[in-house]
């Protein structure tokens, strides 16, 4: 797909694609009124207040016909230079518009619009010349945006739209369009049972189905047993905290907009925990440790909340609720690059055993002209930056810095991931910190019995299980590896009145083996029961029928194949159990 925001001539096409937008609404919906229309990386936008009208899809095609023929009778694009009087004056009904012009600095400003025969907008521009070169463009959807995206103003409708130069092109990010819709984890979710969500129980918070619950297990007990092998010690701790502990860490000062409203119970305030680093820096201070104690390592799946804008929720991905992978290390300064070094390997090792291989780290560094942001302590933020990029460099880790992105309390190591859909995000983190600790006043006694300050290392593996579990739906457009299906077999019976007990003894024997099983049983042809578990996306398929039922054998296929294949069922299960136990690494 070529890049638009930052393609000159794509840029212009975009932008000169929003007016002819709003200039057909103009005619279809005369009172319509307008706040902004800004070309983005996907094509344009146009929040717009229609009224009492309310647009949906079924709008879109009635508004292109418009568009085009707009576009078709070859209407001049004129820049008008006004000044901010003459603004003011022209757009004296539009309430939108006069307060974009009211906060323009000086009286005399320049204020260029754009018009089209009987539509004028305001626009710093450029423009093409004619309606007519706006010819391959496609109107994608319609959402609600609030003005000004804040949620005590009115909500508008918000058209999204893409132009390209030619038919090919255009055609060719719509294909791509396609591909990211059925990778959207959002509808493989839906469509496999994974999870729901419900305006009744809150917007950003899903609910896993079975099938995804067994996924989750999976998750949670693969990185569990990673963890353990290397001196992990799992916890769990609430989901609540008072408002007193998230001050003492210092989240309440740099996090509180992110939280849910404090709770006020028998003259407490409570909240629910956006992170767990608080409740495992007192778990850590529940006794006194000795240098020979360190490193130790606090571990836990653990449930967390933040109150995440309406617009940016998205399924899954990110939520108003989540579970992190979430571990906290607390070290000696002496062992601090060991232990990074550990956590890296961590990351590369689980992402070898999912075939992730499109990944950047990035080292995220304080803005030392933020003063509000991050904790005031030069001297420690030097330290904790070099500490971090000596460690990359020894470990010979490409990776870019990006100013401003630390945490408040230290540097850290983001690795982003570009997923199928979307923007890409951080999927796994490590984060250096000497604050914490100190605001929590942690100790440890030295070789020398004097008590000294330990350093904590946040890191978070898989990120959260959700993401994580978004990530992988979309990446395998949902064809899940053996190990992590939630259903790995299916058995399809050819004659119900012939092969059934067959059928039933192989399920059992599967079941015995803690194999998760499913017996087609039903009264349907078998081409309809075959095509169902491809569409279930079921890594095997078994079809027992006379030979196999007489041979004591099955017949299989596997997920994406027409061809069967025999075993004797000893050697089936054999295959099967062998491919669970290798994970990602036997695909």
């Amino acid at each position: 797909m070529k890049e638009i925001k930052n393609n000159e001539r794509l840029n212009m096409l975009n932008h000169s694609c929003a007016h002819l937008l709003a200039h057909a609404i103009k005619h279809l919906y005369p009172n319509a009124k307008y706040w902004v229309g800004p070309v983005i990386d996907t094509g344009f936008y146009y929040d717009i207040d229609l009224g009492d009208v309310t647009l949906t899809e079924e709008d879109l095609p009635k508004i292109e016909k418009e568009m085009k023929k707009i576009s078709k009778d070859n209407k001049l694009i004129k820049r008008v230079e006004l000044s901010k009087s003459e603004a003011l004056d022209m757009f004296k009904d539009d309430e939108y518009k006069i307060d974009l012009i009211s906060r323009m600095d000086e009286n005399d400003t320049i204020i260029s619009a754009y018009k089209q025969e009987d539509f004028i907008d305001l626009c710093r521009g450029p423009h093409v010349n004619s309606t007519k070169e706006i010819k391959y463009f496609h109107l994608l959807k319609v959402s609600g945006a609030y003005w000004k995206g804040d949620a005590k103003n009115k909500m508008l409708q918000r058209i999204y739209g893409v132009c390209y130069e030619n038919e090919e092109d255009l055609n060719e990010y719509m294909q791509e369009l396609e591909e990211a819709k059925q990778r959207d984890h959002r509808k493989i979710g839906k469509d496999l049972e994974i999870f729901m969500s419900d305006d009744l129980v809150g917007r950003g918070l899903p609910m896993f189905l079975p099938n995804g619950y067994i996924i989750w297990q999976e998750l949670e007990n693969y990185i569990k047993d990673k963890e353990r092998n290397l001196g992990y010690q799992h916890v769990l701790t609430p989901c609540v905290g008072t408002v007193d502990l998230y001050k003492t860490s210092g989240h309440w000062d740099h996090y509180k907009e992110n939280m849910f409203p404090a709770m006020e119970l028998e003259g407490e305030s409570f909240v629910l925990r956006p992170m767990n680093c608080p409740h495992h820096m007192m778990i850590y201070s529940n006794k006194l440790h000795s240098y020979k104690d360190l490193p130790i390592r606090i571990g836990e799946i653990a449930h967390d909340f933040r109150f995440e804008a309406s617009g940016a929720v998205k399924g899954i991905e990110r939520g108003r609720h989540f579970c992190q992978n979430d571990a906290h290390l607390f070290v000696t300064p002496e062992q601090i690059k060991d232990e990074f070094k550990s956590v890296v390997d961590l990351i590369f090792d689980v992402y070898k055993d999912f075939g992730i291989k499109d990944y950047r780290c990035v080292l995220s560094l304080r803005d030392p002209e933020d003063k509000e942001k991050y904790h005031p302590d030069d001297e420690m933020w030097d330290k904790a930056e070099n500490e971090l990029r000596e460690v990359l460099n020894e470990l010979g880790i490409e990776y870019t810095e990006e100013i401003g992105e630390a945490a408040f309390y230290g540097p850290k190591l983001d690795v982003n991931v570009k997923p199928a859909v979307g923007n890409e995000y951080t999927l796994s983190t490590c984060q250096l910190d000497f604050c914490l600790p100190a605001k929590f006043d942690l100790k440890y006694i030295d070789s020398n019995g004097e008590k000294k300050t330990p350093v904590v290392l946040h890191r978070a593996i898989l990120g959260s299980l959700d993401r994580f579990m978004a990530y992988i739906l979309e990446e395998t457009k949902g064809n899940l590896p053996l190990w992590l299906a939630p259903r790995q077999i299916n058995i399809i019976p050819v004659n119900n009145e012939y092969h059934l007990d067959y059928a039933n003894k192989i399920f059992d024997l599967l079941k015995e083996n803690n194999i998760r099983v499913e017996l087609d049983s039903r009264d349907e042809k078998l081409s309809y029961k075959m095509r169902e578990s491809v569409i279930a996306k079921i890594p095997y398929t078994l079809i027992l029928g006379d030979k196999e039922r007489d041979n004591n054998t099955i017949s299989y296929r596997l997920r994406g194949s027409n061809e069967t294949f025999n075993l004797e069922i000893d050697d089936f299960i054999k295959l099967i159990k062998n491919e669970i136990i290798n994970k990602g690494r036997s695909n």
